[in-house]
């Protein structure tokens, strides 16, 4: 069963907003062969240009599912992200059930039924290129300068100071971002 923890950042939150957020996002559970013990956090913001901003975080044992979308329309907001958390479970489903099924497992945590949409899912994991490289070490200054250098959102590079293996990557916002590894 999922529980809503939905807020409003601006706005007030009405049973009818409630209503459909609920009704729309209930509408995940029938991916899953037992419905998840999930905490639903929804953030509903409306910004001074009446834009309407919808975060859906929901936290499961195997996965994190979570989207947010602006949008003009509140209700269509919530619409969209919907639609993104179906493609999310969907192409999350198919991992799983591969991994199961190569391991000779019959068990599903998804329930069953392949769908048009599954079959475009197994063609978006196909791997079609692999590239191997070198890992010089450098800091994360030089990182991303090489990576503006190739024109790529990320690069992969080993850190001089800690030896570890770290990537820089370009943000939405144009600023950059450092994932370390331990």
């Amino acid at each position: 069963m999922m529980n809503y923890n939905i807020r409003g950042e601006n706005i007030e939150v009405t049973p009818a907003i409630r209503e459909y957020v609920e009704k729309k996002v209930s509408k995940l559970e029938r991916y899953f062969t037992e419905v998840p013990e999930a905490n639903v956090h929804v953030n509903l913001k409306v910004y001074q240009d009446k834009k309407a901003k919808v975060e859906v975080t929901i936290p499961l044992p195997q996965l994190v599912l979570r989207a947010e979308e602006v949008n003009d329309d509140m209700y269509a907001a919530i619409d969209l992200i919907v639609d993104k958390l179906e493609r999310q479970i969907r192409k999350h489903k198919t991992k799983v059930n591969r991994k199961l099924r190569e391991q000779g497992s019959t068990q599903e945590f998804f329930t069953n039924g392949n769908s048009h949409a599954e079959a475009e899912d197994d063609l978006e994991l196909e791997v079609v290129r692999t590239k191997q490289f070198d890992l010089k070490p450098m800091d994360s200054e030089e990182a991303v300068l090489q990576m503006n250098m190739l024109g790529h959102n990320f690069f992969v590079y080993t850190d001089a100071e800690s030896n570890n293996t770290n990537i820089v990557y370009r943000r939405r916002d144009g600023k950059y971002g450092l994932i370390e590894t331990k």
